[in-house]
């Protein structure tokens, strides 16, 4: 029988620049996912890049629409670029990306489902690793004023995850799936307090606004590992200054740090105090962001978070019933 149910329209947008191979790798993965049930749209907002990005993108993907910058969007007003563009053809959902991004075939379709599952729901999905493809990065992190801020994992596995989607205080922007009704509601990132940490307080500001956020285990994206950022001990003083106090930026932003926890937090006050850990355990060398953090033991987020898994949900077409969970290599 011909499913007659008119199709969802999702817009994918991503910022880049001057990543032109790992851009074309990401178009590539987009072009192989299960578009079932889905119209997909997709926008990339080159900032500037001089690698020749955009006439790779014309020559390999001619119906992806390309948005130029003058190279100072970075991530948060690329990614607002993109949505604007992105809202004037009336999607029901954004998906935004980072352009690092390898999707498991089936991702895109389990993020929708799980939204249309759950109203007003922000949907993200288990972000593992190109050279581990069973490690969580930066998944489901969870706010403590005792740990400084967002504690993000650093030993958590496919395996250690609830079954079902569950709740959680921040979506981290590596792929999110937005419904246009929150953006609408919500406004955009902003960008003139988070020029390159937009998504720090983007999904929890929905949050606060009463839109769940959740994690859809059965959906899979792979991506790059960080890069570690310089260490502050082996910069020179006037470097290490502009580290700390000048570039909004830069990772070592003091400034940055604060107004994240600020915006980012469930409150000002509860960020306030979030801030002043971050800065004692920082002077203290038990900061929950570096190398210290790896002999620390956590619970596996299964136990951590069982109290905020979502049950009872109907699908139309629940698909978790009949495709594997393995987790599957990134392909290029």
């Amino acid at each position: 029988m011909t499913d007659t149910r008119p199709l969802k329209k999702v817009a994918v947008v991503t910022p880049v620049h001057n990543r032109r191979d790992i851009t074309l790798q990401c178009l590539r993965s987009l072009s192989r996912i299960d578009r079932e049930g889905l119209q997909l749209s997709v926008y990339v907002v080159d900032d500037g890049s001089t690698d020749g990005t955009s006439e790779a993108i014309a020559s390999q993907f001619p119906d992806v629409k390309v948005i130029r910058g003058d190279g100072n969007l970075w991530f948060t007003g690329g990614m607002n670029r993109g949505i604007e563009a992105a809202l004037e053809e009336d999607p029901e959902y954004i998906l935004s990306i980072n352009d690092d991004s390898i999707f498991q075939p089936d991702c895109l379709v389990r993020l929708v489902e799980c939204a249309e599952s759950n109203p007003r729901s922000v949907v993200g999905p288990l972000l593992l690793l190109w050279n581990e493809p069973h490690r969580l990065f930066q998944v489901s992190p969870e706010w403590s004023v005792l740990a400084g801020g967002f504690r993000h994992w650093r030993h958590q596995t496919v395996w250690s995850v609830p079954e079902q989607p569950w709740e959680t205080d921040i979506i981290v922007g590596n792929c999110v799936l937005l419904p246009s009704d929150a953006i609408r509601e919500c406004g955009l990132m902003n960008e003139k307090r988070h020029p390159h940490w937009g998504d720090a307080e983007y999904t929890p500001r929905m949050k606060r606004m009463g839109w769940k956020l959740l994690v859809e285990p059965k959906a899979r994206v792979f991506c790059q590992p960080n890069d570690p950022p310089p260490r502050l001990r082996e910069m020179p003083p006037r470097k290490l200054l502009n580290a700390l106090f000048g570039d909004l930026k830069g990772p070592h932003s003091l400034r940055r740090r604060l107004l994240c926890s600020l915006d980012g937090g469930p409150s000002k006050i509860s960020g306030l105090a979030a801030f002043a850990v971050f800065l004692a355990r920082t002077l203290l060398g038990n900061n929950p962001e570096t190398s210290w953090a790896e002999g620390v033991e956590e619970l596996p987020l299964k136990e951590r978070f069982k109290d905020r898994v979502i049950t009872g949900r109907i699908r139309s077409n629940d698909r978790a019933s009949v495709r594997s969970s393995r987790p599957a290599s990134p392909q290029t």
